[in-house]
């Protein structure tokens, strides 16, 4: 068996970005951006008014000064003209500042009679105007690689850029194996259980920038399992979900292996997910899940995530952890690293006393995994302590 950070390595030597392709703005929402965004204007064009308000010539805005209103400014239709001495323009956010201005006196400032304005006996400081490429200018760049936010969006958007170079979305194979399941909504017979591991892990994937697709489940013959992976021949990654360990059924291995698998390893030093299985199937990846639903979606997200930014050229690393403070005391960890399911709230951290990796009703109530490393002592409450969030 290897460790989780030894198995780790070997997915990200097994696994290569997917490459590019070209999507419209409207569309590029979570995508990770391949190539950065230049600006190729400025913004804003022009300086404009930060407030709805006069613009006039700093020099003159004393203490109840009179000026005369010649004209108006708004956003979209600036005034055409030029401002001379004791001449001011009614201005609104956003719009241009008149030639022979640089200052917008704030329209609580400033009593109005007709076309004659005067200003306060106090004013605030101003000036108010936002200068012309405040917020970017030509060459300014969204650095990549990065998972584009609606902020990214909105700024290159402002940019001008209509479509954005993004990674292509791995597709992903998922299959479930098993006599024993049944899809959701269908009567399963008496030793049998629906499949939810599939759906799980669809959701993981996809959360993570993959396009997860969902095979018919194989049955626990060669014949089954081998007419299940020739349909994920197009796929970048191929999920198998159970029969990866070492009983009479679990024939995963075998039947990969006859179809050309270059197993990379199998097993790990973990709990829950002890039997992991990796390597290569022609073009794809080849993850083999263990079949109990919690170790499932814990080896998702302590593996597939990571393989998945990997593929999508997000950078190779371990799923980032953060701290919390323990709420009750832990048992010392044995021979395997220890993902147990668990609660944040507050910067607290309380163990869940079930770490059974059947139980999905525990899972559904876990926002984090505390994370033991191999034989690590016991733990008092009130320490800080490492989690991976789900």
């Amino acid at each position: 068996m290897i460790t989780v950070n030894e198995a780790l390595d070997a997915i990200f030597d097994l696994v290569t970005p997917c490459g590019t392709e070209e999507v419209p703005l409207a569309e590029a929402a979570g995508r990770a951006l391949a190539v950065p965004v230049t600006a190729t204007r400025l913004q804003p064009p022009f300086a404009a008014s930060a407030m709805d308000g006069y613009a006039l010539n700093g020099v003159e805005a004393d203490p109840e000064a009179m000026f005369r209103v010649i004209g108006e400014s708004a956003a979209g239709h600036g005034f055409d003209g030029r401002v001379g001495p004791g001449e001011c323009v009614r201005i609104f956010t956003g719009a241009p500042l008149p030639e022979g201005t640089n200052r917008v006196i704030i329209q609580e400032d400033v009593t109005r009679k007709g076309n004659l304005i005067t200003l306060a006996r106090k004013l605030d400081k101003g000036p108010h105007v936002r200068p012309a490429g405040a917020d970017f200018k030509p060459g300014d760049t969204i650095p990549a690689p990065r998972v584009l936010t609606p902020a990214d969006l909105a700024l290159a958007a402002a940019m001008n850029v209509p479509t954005l170079t993004v990674a292509r979305r791995p597709v992903v194979a998922l299959l479930a194996t098993g006599d024993e399941l049944v899809m959701p909504g269908e009567t399963p017979g008496p030793d049998q259980i629906i499949a939810s591991n599939s759906f799980g892990l669809k959701a993981l994937i996809e959360a993570n920038g993959g396009h997860a697709r969902m095979l018919p489940i194989a049955r626990d013959n060669a014949d089954s399992l081998r007419a299940a992976l020739d349909l994920a021949a197009d796929a970048d990654l191929i999920v198998t979900i159970g029969g990866a360990s070492v009983g009479d059924h679990d024939i995963v291995g075998d039947v990969a292996a006859d179809m050309g698998m270059d197993q990379s390893f199998y097993k790990v030093l973990m709990r829950p997910g002890k039997p992991l299985m990796a390597g290569r199937m022609g073009d794809a990846v080849m993850i083999g899940l263990p079949g109990n639903p919690v170790s499932s979606m814990v080896c998702g997200h302590v593996f597939l995530v990571p393989a998945l930014r990997a593929m999508l050229g997000l950078g190779e690393a371990a799923a980032p952890r953060r701290s919390a403070m323990l709420t009750a005391d832990v048992a010392s960890n044995g021979p395997r690293e220890h993902y147990m399911r668990a609660r944040v709230e507050n910067g607290e951290l309380t163990v869940f006393d079930s770490q059974d990796s059947a139980l999905l009703s525990v899972l559904a109530q876990a926002n984090a995994l505390l994370v033991r490393p191999v034989t690590a002592p016991a733990l008092a409450a009130g320490v800080q302590v490492e989690y991976l969030p789900i």
